[in-house]
């Protein structure tokens, strides 16, 4: 099942890993899509703009969940690579407990503040409760979105990047189903779609889990591998907390925009719901290719192969700019109709809103695609702080963006805060990758020396 990474065509690597990974995370997205569908074609306008007002808080929490567990896989990359399974063996045990952890203490706080931070971001009258109803479901649920990063995160490290593809693509018709029976036949509301999105993640955790278990023999653990170390320990939060931070800080920046969107009113609030659940699912590709530069950049560090490493980066730059054509095409041709999944034709001020917003969106998604080509890849080779200061850049565009353009342009200027978001993060990492590379030079040259 695992995947040697460090030896091979890198543009066929790249190739073979993501395009299943894309595949997975169309899937995820299709949680998400299917909520929005049902919800605004069966509960209306103001329930869509209820579940479009948590999307920023989402991300912000969720994210840093994702990121957490990014960051622990690496490490095991990293080992796998270098050929050394019992040290594997402990990276994976202690994420476990990490992971737990992280869990449990994040669930209690969020669930707690939620309704709080819902007032500080101004979440108009008429959907905060509904906004809150959803929301808090989905806070309570993290253990189980804990679960699912966790240990799919770790199959990937491995190089299988298929196999969590089909028990997302299980999971997601199994959202669909759920979604029909607590919406339209239990009468719950935003409630329901929020109860069938995390019932389904936590089927896809668990089947994941099993897979591990039943699959990777590298993964059979004795009593020793479950002590808890601290030089683990301390290596995996080295490399999850500046991930998890990294989506987070950046998530604020979201928090910051979304506020100013709602000041705008529940109809802004929709149609940028929609554009947003468009444009995750065209982005899925960028993502995929994020979390391959991720593992191919650590199973390569950890074999000593930097020689690899620009040739990946030059072959998934080139995937990343022809993708960003055909995502444009896309959009001009069919995004209006593709909007329709999520709003219906009468709707015409916010169904032209929601088209701005995602022209002018895709219209800079080559800057999208460095941004998690080259920050994902300095994580896999081990410089997570760095993403921390790129979320940071994106913090303060999208933070200019709310602060300043949205209150004095309105809703034409919602469309560019991520683009000026894309391009600071860039305007930092590009310099940060040559630094990266430079200094693996000098550690890789003292290392050689050394063993001389």
């Amino acid at each position: 099942m695992e995947k040697d990474m460090t030896k091979g065509s890198p543009m066929k690597l790249i190739l073979g890993f993501s395009v299943p990974l894309i595949f997975g995370l169309l899937f995820q997205q299709l949680y998400s899509m299917v909520d929005t569908i049902i919800v605004g074609h069966y509960l209306g306008v103001e329930a869509l703009a209820a579940v479009g007002a948590t999307g920023s808080i989402n991300f912000l929490i969720n994210g840093f969940c994702i990121g957490v567990c990014s960051g622990f896989a690496i490490p095991v990359a990293q080992e796998f690579g270098a050929g050394n399974e019992k040290r594997l063996r402990k990276y994976v045990t202690n994420s476990v407990w990490l992971a737990t952890f992280f869990a449990i203490v994040t669930t209690i706080v969020v669930v707690l503040l939620c309704r709080p931070i819902l007032r500080v971001m101004q979440t108009p009258e008429n959907i905060i409760d509904g906004s809150y109803r959803y929301i808090v479901i989905i806070f309570l649920g993290i253990p189980a979105t804990y679960l699912y990063n966790m240990t799919s995160s770790i199959i990937r490290s491995l190089g299988d990047s298929r196999t969590p593809v089909i028990f997302l693509t299980m999971a997601a018709f199994l959202n669909i189903i759920l979604d029909l029976l607590c919406i339209i036949v239990f009468k719950w509301g935003v409630a329901g779609a929020a109860i069938a999105t995390i019932f389904s993640q936590a089927v896809a955790g668990i089947s994941c889990l099993i897979f591990i278990h039943k699959k990777f023999n590298i993964l059979h653990m004795d009593k020793e591998d479950w002590i808890r170390d601290r030089e683990f320990i301390s290596k995996l939060c080295g490399m999850g907390l500046p991930m998890g931070l990294q989506y987070s800080i950046t998530a604020i920046g979201s928090v910051i925009l979304q506020s100013a969107i709602n000041g705008i009113g529940s109809d802004a609030v929709a149609a940028v719901t929609a554009g947003i659940k468009l444009s995750m699912i065209l982005s899925c590709a960028y993502d995929a290719m994020g979390s391959t530069m991720a593992t191919y950049g650590g199973q390569n560090i950890g074999a000593g192969r930097l020689d690899r490493i620009s040739k990946g980066l030059r072959s998934c730059v080139l995937l990343g700019a022809a993708y960003s054509i055909f995502a444009l095409c896309v959009i001009l041709l069919f995004g209006k109709n593709m909007l329709l999944l999520f709003l219906d034709s009468s709707e015409t001020v916010i169904l032209g809103n929601a088209l701005k917003y995602i022209t002018i969106n895709v219209c800079f998604y080559f800057p999208l695609a460095l941004v998690n080509i080259v920050r994902f890849l300095i994580q896999g080779m081990g410089y997570s702080i760095l993403a921390v200061f790129a979320g940071m850049f994106e913090m303060i565009a999208r933070g200019i963006a709310g602060f300043v353009l949205v209150p004095y342009f309105g809703f034409s200027a919602v469309g560019f805060a991520n683009p000026l978001a894309w391009i600071f993060a860039d305007a930092f990492l590009i310099p940060a990758y040559l630094y990266v590379r430079k200094d693996m030079e000098r550690i890789i040259k003292t290392s050689q020396n050394k063993s001389q």
